[in-house]
């Protein structure tokens, strides 16, 4: 039963990906990591294409490996989430608490990112 869930959530998590390599504002790397953990526990097959995806692969297996992350993708992500807090300033109507809480969690964020090692140097 077990396998079954974690082949559906890995299924899921591909598609959301996919989704997510067309459209700006949703990434795809997070998605395909969290599938490649799925298939790791249900499909051997499905985790071996993943790994040698000729786009995504190289990404993935440094993850795996080193936990480590592209300096380009690394400056998407800073920028996106910066992005994003602007516009939740010019845009939304929240109390200051909310912006404050928005802004830590994405600075949280950044600072997970950009800690993480760079591919390069690995």
């Amino acid at each position: 039963m077990k396998k079954v869930l974690y082949l559906t959530l890995g299924l899921f998590l591909t598609l959301l990906g996919i989704v997510g390599a067309f459209l700006p504002v949703m990434p795809t790397t997070v998605f395909l990591i969290g599938a490649l953990f799925c298939f790791t526990k249900s499909s051997p097959r499905l985790e071996s294409w993943l790994i040698q995806h000729p786009k995504y692969g190289p990404s993935l297996v440094a993850w795996r490996k080193h936990g480590a992350i592209s300096k380009k993708v690394k400056c998407i992500a800073c920028c996106s989430m910066l992005i994003s807090f602007i516009l939740v300033c010019l845009f939304a109507s929240m109390p200051i608490p909310a912006y404050i809480g928005i802004a830590m969690f994405m600075g949280v964020g950044a600072y997970f990112v950009v800690t993480r090692p760079s591919m390069s140097a690995v």
